[in-house]
Order: structure tokens, then sequence, then C-alpha cells
């Protein structure tokens, strides 16, 4: 029977050398957002007809997304290898306008702490339809869950 979804996630923790509170806090919500509820069907049929649910390992090598798929019992299943250059613009900016954001909170009036997070919600939205087409015929995924594999990419390119 298919389980189309998502009931661990991790990231490879060689790759973030540094986040802040705010940023942990993201990666908090985004992963407990995302095991909640999640669609996550990898499109390679297998030849026992595994269809989840999957175990996911999210790493950035090499200016490339990496995707490790494993069963429930966490024998590996596939990969996914994913070019980031087209991420690389909405990743910078998300990054721009959360910081936007952040400095908005201490110090900003309610409306323009709102304005704000329209701009960030904006950027976040259209990386998850990139995430999504990039993905299209290897792993389908809906919209929510593409919203919070970004957050979990954008972690994942924190430098420092």
């Amino acid at each position: 029977m298919a389980d189309p979804r998502i009931i661990d996630i991790q990231l490879d923790q060689r790759t973030i050398l540094w986040r802040n509170a705010d940023v942990e806090q993201e990666r908090r919500i985004a992963i407990f957002d995302l095991l909640e509820d999640n669609h996550f069907a990898p499109q390679r049929v297998h030849a026992d007809g595994y269809a989840g649910p999957y175990k996911v390992m999210l790493r950035v090598e090499d200016g490339r997304l990496g995707i490790e798929i494993n069963r429930e019992d966490d024998t590996p299943l596939e990969a996914i290898i994913l070019s980031l250059g087209r991420f690389r613009r909405p990743i910078r900016e998300y990054f721009a306008i959360c910081d936007s954001y952040y400095q908005a909170i201490s110090n900003a009036s309610p409306q323009q702490i709102e304005t704000v997070d329209m701009a960030r919600r904006g950027i976040h939205n259209d990386a998850a339809e990139v995430l999504k087409e990039r993905l299209e015929g290897k792993i389908e995924v809906d919209f929510d869950t593409a919203r919070r594999l970004f957050t979990l990419i954008c972690v994942l390119h924190i430098k420092g």
C-alpha cells in the first residue's frame, strides 16, 4: 500500500557551518510542519513496489543538492541530485528579506513588519514553485512540502 510521505528528514550537518537562533527556529518549524503533513512521492518504480514512507537526507555538495531517499527501515532506495544554479538568486533574496524581517520585528511598526513578511512569503512561494518544477518527473511534492524543503535547503546554505 502506498504511503507517499516523509517520516524522517535529516540535514547533512557537515554542510551547515553556522546558524543563529532565528535560523534554528525556522529549521525546527520547517521539519515539524513537514513531518506533520507532506506529500513526497518519488517517481521511480521499485521492483518490490515500495512506495513509502520515506526517510530523507538533504545535503549540498559542489553546488548540487543531494536528496538521499531511504525506506522506512533505512535501506537506501535512491538519490536525486539537482543543480542549485536556479536556486542561488532565490536563496540570496530569501536570506536578505529574512534579515530585514528580523530587524523589522525589533523596531518597525506592525504595518512595516506585515509588508516585509508579505515580501518574504512571496519569495518563499516563488522558490517553492521552482523546486516543484525541478523535481518534476523525479519526485512529486505538494506546494507546502516544497516550501518546507526550500526552507531546509536555505539552512544548508548558511556559511557564517
